[in-house]
């Protein structure tokens, strides 16, 4: 047994013995493999070690082009390349996240425009012209802006502070969320913590808002994992090798192949087409509910206006997506193939427009409206407009020529003061400086001093700068001075407002002391400010603001100009320094000489359209011309002057450039042809004449006799344009003569009692309903964004000659006058024409609506047509239309709106008289005469039918033929 067990113990041992040596065998070759891995073979290993992550990668796809009536491209796409950023780091913690990807970001942009390309702005923040942090949008969509930065699902979900929340303030905020600036508690970065990231110890401004721009960007994606955003779009090739050499520094970075949205002739085009961009949240919740089979996300690129987004639904594509490994810096190592799905490219829209004749006719009312300006400038100073001023008279003073430079940012005066500025902008600028410090002083006195002036007893010039003061600068811009919260019954405010008694110390410390100031926006301070306290610091803010208020700035420039402190000479001289104009042009040495004067020189440069109606924004400006096929409904024009280059908004929005836009006083994001509302003038007749001979008030034979006055209007006398009078008239020369008497006595007659007495809304009531009968109670029908006509509602008698308070559209007028040549059928106008897919294959063909068919009788059509085509043949406009080789039927109007601006021009047609191809109808707003809008109409008749060669009446200069200011009703 004692054998047994000492055996037993021995085995034991021997096996314990093994175990340990196997085990120390083991363990050496596992220390001989960790040396070999780790010591040997680490660095090896370390280069060429990746981690591969899967992941799905989505294929943008393409819009659909659009095109003309005859295929000729519009809008269409290019490949490019763009700059993408993906937040896929792992940090240690938000300060180290913060220092980061501020820093990151700050080395990509800096790569991005040392080639001279541009990060993406899809904020809603800016930069105005005095550095000054704004908003370049309005309400909801700055509404929807500001919930989405506070995180807000519903703008009903901001607190006040944040609904109310100034672009400063917001920016403020932004930069506390991205670690541009800590809170008041935390330690802040030292110099070696910014040195490492890579960001300077102090950024600008303009480089926070970058900054800012790509993390909000980021932001708003955050939810999604493995979301790229694009931070730079069409970047050019040394930008992408750039970027890709630098890859391996820069998490998340990467370059994307692309396609940008591309307009061609985009200045004559932009106010149909608009323009694209990244989608917002509203457009995206709203894209969803209308195509819930859509496939939308927070980078889709959508229609933002006009006809592109109208259309949207047809336009986009449908992305694709692929399967890819990235390396742990986002690098893709390898594509899946057998997991791809590739992209579809959107529809095409074909547009009933046709493009040669649009532009034609952008570049003809550009001619004619330059020339009503040059023919309008006098050797003045200024025109002082009263109660019996004609607008037919009035002048355009050149010194208003050489502000409007200044005034509507042909110049920038911001560069007068930068360090390359020209000798000339030296000078101008030095003379502004002197300007500036002495109006701060006398307003200092008038805000601050012992002795303030009563408004009334100020100067016109001390005047200007306290009214904006207060309307501009504290009411309209910043909402200090809150509009609801005055009391506009109150005697203080009228003395103020009506009175003129007392001064703008004494209001704006009234203003206080009733809590008409919003303190909270002038003011950081916690504790209570009794109303002399908050006066004080309204005064300093008011003091500060002024300093880097273009605008205010710009009043300067005008009374430095009236008062010859500085000359329209310095001004032209800058037009050459700053590249407006070209010093080829054969005139920059003769005039520095003196051998032209300013007057003659900025004429022939307004004749040679190198300094246009759109850039002075002058009166007139501004017009627009809509021509329809009366057969079909089919619109075949549709200007709008000025228009813009809706390629700078695309894509990488130019955000300068579309401030510019925005606050261009020519308004070139107004349509013209669709938003633009005035009175008709006489072009609304036709409808008086069918109202009389439709209530059988008169008839064929009918005739009035004009003497000049129409005197049985109530209350008043009415005077015919022709003051010696018409004679006898019947219906068809009424027309013919546009006669006031005629029509006054007809509208008289559909009011008339049986004992001869006026029922004024009787009367009105037949105008109203016949109006409608022609549908000018309804919108034309073109698809893009048109303001609702305003049938008249008051005074019968003027409203029958076209004033009243009828307004209506240029589009509006030319669906009326296709319904006149067609004899009745009134259709809903349309701008499309077809929808087909990428391959050419049909899916819609578009007809327009026949919105009502007008019970007429043709013998009451036949007096119409007869009647337009009389005013063709009349002395004044056979001056005009004499020659042409095409007949024509037609109405002119002038229309006034204002006794201190001209008149708007305006001329309803159609050709040929006999048998109508197209109807159109021009307006030029202020200006001045009917016959000026009718040779508009002339060159364009010549040009559609191919009367006259096309250099004939496109000549690239300004049309001062037949230019007048006299009406032509």
């Amino acid at each position: 047994m004692k054998r047994l067990k000492k055996l037993f113990k021995k085995l034991t041992l021997q096996r314990t013995t093994v175990l340990i040596i196997v085990f120390l065998i083991l363990s050496g070759i596992l220390v001989q493999r960790i040396f070999s891995l780790q010591i040997i073979h680490g660095q090896e290993y370390a280069d060429n070690f990746t981690i591969q992550t899967t992941r799905t990668r989505t294929l943008k796809s393409t819009r659909g082009n659009i095109r003309d009536r005859n295929g000729n491209i519009l809008a269409s796409n290019q490949l490019s390349y763009s700059v993408t950023l993906e937040d896929n780091g792992d940090y240690d913690s938000t300060r180290k996240k913060n220092l980061s990807l501020n820093g990151e970001i700050y080395k990509i942009i800096q790569i991005i425009e040392n080639h001279g390309d541009s990060i993406n702005h899809d904020f809603h923040v800016v930069l105005d012209e005095g550095n000054n942090y704004i908003y370049d949008a309005e309400g909801f969509t700055l509404s929807r802006f500001k919930a989405d930065v506070y995180g807000k699902s519903s703008i009903d979900d901001m607190t006040s502070k944040e609904a109310n929340a100034s672009a400063e303030t917001l920016i403020h905020d932004l930069m506390l969320r991205f670690g541009l600036e800590l809170e008041k508690d935390e330690k802040p970065y030292s110099e070696k913590e910014l040195r490492e990231a890579g960001l300077p110890t102090e950024l600008t401004k303009e480089e926070t808002l970058k900054i800012i721009t790509v993390r909000y960007a980021l932001f708003t994606v955050s939810f999604r994992k493995y979301v790229p955003v694009t931070i730079a779009t069409d970047v050019c090739e040394e930008t992408v090798a750039d970027i890709l050499e630098n890859q391996k520094n820069l998490q998340g970075v990467d370059i994307a192949e692309d396609s940008i949205r591309v307009y061609t002739e985009s200045e004559y085009f932009a106010p149909l087409l608009g323009y694209t961009g990244k989608i917002s949240s509203e457009e995206l919740a709203e894209l969803r509910t209308e195509n819930p089979d859509g496939e939308y996300s927070t980078t889709s690129i959508v229609g933002k206006s006009g006809l592109e987004k109208i259309m949207e639904s047809t336009l986009q594509g449908k992305d694709g997506s692929e399967k890819v490994y990235v390396d742990s810096m986002g690098k893709v190592l390898e594509i899946d193939e057998k997991h791809t799905k590739e992209p579809t490219q959107g529809n095409d829209v074909y547009l009933t427009i046709d493009r040669d004749l649009q532009i034609a006719c952008y570049k003809i009312l550009e001619q004619k409206i330059a020339g009503i300006v040059a023919a309008n400038i006098q050797n003045i100073k200024s025109f002082e407009v009263d109660d019996n001023t004609d607008a037919s008279t009035i002048p355009i003073p050149i010194y208003d020529v050489y502000f409007a430079l200044v005034n509507n940012s042909v110049l920038d005066i911001n560069h007068f003061g930068a360090e390359d500025a020209s000798a000339t902008e030296q000078k101008v600028q030095q003379v502004f400086e002197r300007k500036q410090q002495e109006v701060f002083q006398q307003i200092s006195e008038e805000l601050t001093g012992k002795d303030p002036a009563a408004y009334k007893d100020l100067n016109k010039e001390m005047q200007g700068y306290m009214s904006y003061i207060v309307n501009e600068l504290l009411m309209e811009k910043t909402g200090i001075l809150s509009k609801t919260a005055i009391d506009k019954n109150d005697d203080v405010y009228k003395q103020w407002t009506t009175e003129e008694s007392i001064s703008l110390q004494e209001y704006l410390t009234y203003a206080a002391s009733q809590n008409w100031i919003d303190i909270s926006q002038i003011s950081d301070k916690n504790t209570y400010l009794d109303a002399s306290e908050v006066y004080q610091d309204l005064a300093d803010f008011i003091a500060t603001y002024l300093t880097t208020d273009t605008q205010f700035s710009k009043m300067l420039y005008e009374y430095m100009l009236l008062d010859d402190e500085i000359s329209g000479k310095d001004l032209c001289i800058i037009l050459y320094d700053q590249g407006v104009l070209s010093k080829e042009d054969g005139m920059y040495e003769s005039f520095l000489e003196g051998d032209i004067t300013t007057v003659d020189f900025m004429k022939q440069k307004i004749q040679n359209l190198e300094i246009t109606p759109a850039q002075l924004a002058l009166d007139p400006c501004s017009g627009s011309i809509v021509i329809v096929d009366p057969n079909s409904g089919e619109t075949l024009a549709c200007v709008s002057y000025p228009g813009y280059d809706n390629n700078r908004l695309a894509n990488n929005m130019d955000t300068a450039y579309y401030q510019k836009l925005n606050s261009d006083l020519s308004s070139p994001f107004y349509n013209k042809a669709t938003q633009e509302r005035t009175a008709p003038g006489s072009t609304f007749k036709p409808i008086t004449a069918v109202a009389g001979l439709m209530e059988g008030v008169i008839d064929d034979h009918t005739s009035f006799n004009c003497n000049g006055h129409f005197t049985r209007l109530p209350g008043g006398e009415l005077d015919c344009w022709e003051l010696s009078g018409h004679g006898s008239l019947t219906i068809r020369d009424g027309i013919k003569n546009s006669c006031n008497v005629f029509f006054s006595e007809t509208t008289y007659r559909l009011g008339e009692n049986s004992d001869g007495s006026f029922n004024s809304d009787t009367a009105l009531q037949k105008l109203v309903n016949y109006a409608k009968m022609f549908n000018m109670d309804k919108k034309s029908g073109l698809e893009i964004p048109e303001a609702a006509p305003q049938v008249t509602d008051e005074f019968p008698i003027p409203s029958s000659i076209g004033q009243g308070t009828n307004n209506y559209t240029t589009s509006q007028l030319a669906r009326y006058v296709a319904t006149i040549a067609n004899s009745g059928t009134s259709y809903n106008i349309s701008l499309l024409d077809k929808t087909t897919d990428s391959e050419g294959n049909l899916l819609e063909d578009f007809t327009p609506e026949v919105l009502s068919t007008l019970d007429i009788p043709q013998w009451i059509w036949d007096d119409v047509h007869a009647g337009m085509e009389g005013v063709i043949k009349t002395p004044g406009n056979q001056m005009v239309f004499g020659d042409l080789q095409v007949s024509l039927a037609g109405k002119t109007g002038t229309a006034q709106q204002t006794k201190s601006r001209a008149n708007h021009g305006l001329f309803v047609g159609y050709a040929p008289a006999d048998s109508p191809q197209i109807a159109l109808a021009v307006r030029i707003a202020n200006g001045y005469s009917s016959t000026n809008a009718e040779w508009v109409v002339k060159d364009v008749l010549n040009y559609y039918f191919d009367l006259k060669d096309e250099s004939e009446i496109i000549t690239g200069q300004a049309n001062q033929v037949g230019v007048t200011n006299q009406e032509n009703n």
